[in-house]
C-alpha cells in the first residue's frame, strides 16, 4: 500500500475545502507559490526585481475630519 493513495488525497481535499472554504484556498496555493519562488530564488542567489504587491510602509498620514 502506497502512502497517498487517491482515497487519502481525496479525504486531504476534502478536508482542506470544510476547513479554510472556497474562497480562501486560492489565496492560500498563491502564498505558497510566492513563498516557493522567493525560496528558490534565495537559493540561486538572485534578487527579486519586482516591489512587493502590497506595501506596508505609508510615508503621508491624513486625517479623515470628525463629524
Amino acid at each position: 500500500m502506497g502512502l497517498l493513495e487517491p482515497q487519502h488525497i481525496i479525504l486531504i481535499v476534502l478536508a482542506l475545502l470544510l476547513f479554510f472554504g472556497g474562497k480562501k484556498i486560492p489565496e492560500l496555493m498563491r502564498g505558497l507559490g510566492k513563498g516557493v519562488k522567493e525560496f528558490k530564488d534565495a537559493q540561486n542567489g538572485e534578487v527579486s526585481s519586482t516591489p512587493p504587491s502590497n506595501p506596508t510602509n505609508t510615508t503621508t498620514t491624513e486625517e479623515k475630519p470628525k463629524a
